[in-house]
């Protein structure tokens, strides 16, 4: 659990962290702004409803305790259907908090289905002449791939608002969005803290623009025009509550669609919950679809790493220019993401 004490008080020293000249050729026309403690940020439900108002006071204690002050969305605690709103209300909610020159960030409530929806609502001329850091995971995948093909600056895949921000979580976002630092995310450190330990298939180093989030999330936009380049990019994912054949699937519509081959590495996260349980099964394990698909690339990957669906995830820089060392399991920031 964070406070707003503990999480200020932390504000010093990482914003001293040295911060090192960007050595990506490809450097957005402009930056979202750094954010500050007292700066409003717009909290939004692009997808699935909120839980019964559970989820919207967590995401205001959570976002308060950032030191940040939160502007729920008109529809923030909407429900049509399963979705937070009919698509041009959710949609309206995210131009809003484009439009608005006092919000300085936005953050999702929650994941969920329904961000690939309001994608052709969206004002990309807006997103584009007023940059904000997007911050958000799962279903906001379909947000942040749109972004990275038409904004032309970084997002934040990370916890969502209403999400738990332990000191990991916490931590990574601090680096990206307030001291604007250029952090060395995860690594045997970060394991230690989650006790989960991720996992060298090839070792190496590549760079290249961080692109991907939610496995299933990036298969449904496969085709679309919301898509970016993958070419020479880091590619990343996560999932939960996929069987190990159906991850298999997504890895052949991947293979099939021509972008695996082209990237020039691959970090997988966790896929939470999706492992078999039952004794009788004697299919392939999670671990060895992973390789069946990776290891052939020749490319740096490794698996394992504190991405998506899990308690202290990573916030990672989306679109932005990394530099990934397989053997030690990080991803180094070339660049800061703010400005």
């Amino acid at each position: 659990m964070i406070h707003r004490r503990g999480m200020l008080a932390g504000a010093a020293a990482l914003a001293a962290v040295p911060v090192p000249t960007g050595a990506s050729g490809r450097r957005p026309v402009r930056k979202p702004p750094l954010l500050n403690p007292g700066d409003t940020v717009a909290v939004v439900a692009p997808a699935s409803a909120a839980d019964a108002g559970d989820q919207i006071a967590r995401a205001d204690w959570w976002i308060r305790g950032m030191g940040l002050v939160p502007k729920f969305g008109a529809h923030a605690q909407g429900r049509f259907g399963y979705l937070a709103g009919t698509d041009a209300e959710r949609a309206a909610d995210f131009n809003a908090a484009f439009a608005d020159p006092a919000v300085k960030a936005v953050f999702a409530v929650r994941g969920g289905w329904g961000a690939a929806r309001i994608l052709p609502l969206v004002d990309w001329a807006a997103v584009r002449a007023n940059p904000k850091l997007l911050i958000g995971f799962s279903d906001v995948t379909a947000l942040h791939l749109a972004f990275a093909a038409r904004a032309g600056y970084p997002t934040i895949h990370g916890g969502n608002a209403a999400s738990s921000w332990p000191q990991t979580s916490w931590g990574s976002l601090w680096q990206l969005a307030f001291a604007g630092a250029t952090p060395v995310l995860g690594g045997a450190a970060v394991e230690a803290v989650s006790g989960r330990a991720a996992r060298t298939i090839t070792p190496g180093t590549a760079r290249g623009r961080l692109l991907g989030g939610n496995f299933t999330i990036l298969s449904t936009l496969m085709g679309t025009p919301w898509l970016p380049d993958f070419a020479g990019a880091i590619l990343f994912l996560e999932d939960l509550d996929e069987a190990e054949y159906r991850v298999d699937r997504m890895f052949q519509q991947l293979t099939l669609a021509g972008i695996l081959g082209r990237v020039s590495g691959v970090v997988f996260g966790q896929c939470t919950r999706c492992a078999t349980t039952d004794p009788d099964y004697a299919g392939f394990t999670l671990d060895e679809v992973i390789d069946q698909y990776l290891r052939p690339l020749g490319v740096p990957a490794f698996s394992g790493a504190d991405i998506g669906h899990v308690y202290g995830q990573l916030c990672l820089p989306s679109g932005a220019e990394v530099e990934i060392d397989a053997g030690t399991r990080t991803i180094q920031l070339l660049e800061p993401v703010v400005g």
